[in-house]
């Protein structure tokens, strides 16, 4: 086949009798039951789900396979730098951003990010009941993103409505309609960037933010073009605006259902870290990451073609039982936990840190102030299982 869209390839992830069993609240035993039947699942002539964490990196780590700009994404026609591009320019782009978004670099934001936690929180804490997407979950991580942009709060509406529309659709929507939707938001974005570029770059005053940091940048002598800038940010709009909330939906709808081991957390916050990481690698919101042999190569001992696509399942890769002892038990004081819930190899995600830094304040300021709830009774939870997997509706109620 040749270049393909996103959704075209998440429908050819799993048999189609799957994607509704994922949607709930425990996919985890009907993803360790498909990976159980063969770590490489052939969906069609070339193609093939990756369910084991042997092929996942052999196939991250090989020189050979190209990252997802062998499909068409986020981007359109145009690979999004540096996610979709291998290769020397891979690595020319992520020694401009990786710097960004440094372990030591990204540290003094968590005061930023618990005042804004403690400012949501203050807005439905006397109510005894939110609901938490909408409230919490998706406007935390966003408005530190903007912060951190240097692009004003009040713009989020905005922002957020073109991640929408790039990342959320209809897996049965008419694939033409989509990539209608898609050209609006993509073009939303550059025109609204395109501006700001122009503008600063007029004035000379570049600003003291990260869009300033990129406009001036260069690595190895080159400075970036007005084009390289507002691909990067469509791909940094996209990313810091949608997936730690869905991360964050995941993680907060589990604690709401299971009350035992959040009180365990409780008694000593020092444990939040590696709660996080186990309950990232047990939901593991991103569902899929894509994957092309550049040549002839070969994984595991088995022999695969140029041209091969290997769709990665995150999900179940993360439940690997040769990996990870009782994958399908929750085990918050789990170690090592080598998930691959940030992807891995060359194009492991570059907002890891800053990931991992919002989810722990997240929820050390929440706990603080909140620290007995639950799901509101009589609601069924659904989750988005394509895109990033997240809770559509978390209503959760406490004692006011």
């Amino acid at each position: 086949m040749d270049e393909v869209s996103g959704i075209a390839l998440v429908n050819a992830m799993y048999p189609p009798e799957m994607i509704g069993q994922i949607m709930g609240t425990d996919p985890q035993p009907v993803l360790d039951a498909y990976a159980r039947q063969c770590p490489m699942h052939e969906r069609a002539p070339g193609w093939y789900t990756v369910t084991r964490m042997q092929e996942c990196v052999e196939i991250n780590r090989h020189r050979g396979v190209a990252g997802n700009g062998s499909t068409r994404g986020m981007g359109g026609d145009e690979k999004l730098i540096p996610l979709d591009i291998d290769g020397e320019m891979h690595t020319h782009f992520r020694k401009l951003i990786d710097p960004v978004f440094a372990p030591k670099r990204i540290a003094p934001l968590a005061e930023r990010i618990a005042a804004q936690a403690g400012t949501l929180i203050d807005q439905f804490v006397a109510n005894g009941e939110t609901e938490l997407f909408s409230s919490f979950c998706q406007p935390l991580p966003s408005l530190i993103f903007l912060s951190i942009l240097g692009l004003p709060a009040d713009e989020l509406p905005f922002f957020l409505e073109i991640k929408e529309g790039i990342l959320r659709h209809d897996p049965l929507a008419d694939p033409d309609e989509v990539d209608r939707q898609q050209e609006v938001a993509r073009l939303q974005c550059s025109t609204y960037f395109g501006k700001l570029y122009d503008e600063r770059t007029a004035s000379g005053d570049l600003g003291d933010d990260l869009l300033g940091w990129l406009i001036g940048s260069s690595v190895d002598g080159h400075q970036l073009t007005r084009e390289q800038f507002l691909n990067i940010m469509l791909l940094m709009i996209v990313g810091g605006l949608d997936t730690v909330s869905a991360s964050l939906s995941c993680i907060m709808s589990w604690l709401a259902r299971h009350p035992e081991q959040r009180r365990w957390i409780l008694e000593d916050p020092n444990r939040w870290p590696a709660a996080i990481e186990e309950l990232l690698r047990f939901e593991s919101p991103v569902p899929q990451g894509f994957r092309q042999a550049q040549e002839g190569v070969e994984i595991n001992g088995s022999q695969y073609p140029a041209g091969t696509y290997f769709i990665m399942s995150w999900p179940a890769i993360n439940l690997d039982p040769e990996t990870f002892v009782n994958p399908l038990e929750v085990d918050l004081q789990r170690s090592p936990n080598a998930h691959v819930v940030f992807a891995s190899g060359w194009h492991r995600c570059l907002g890891s840190h800053l990931a991992r830094l919002e989810l722990r304040v997240a929820m050390e300021e929440f706990h603080k102030r909140i620290p007995e709830y639950a799901v509101k009774p009589g609601t069924e939870l659904q989750y988005v299982p394509l895109g990033v997997r997240q809770v559509m509706n978390l209503p959760i109620e406490w004692s006011a």
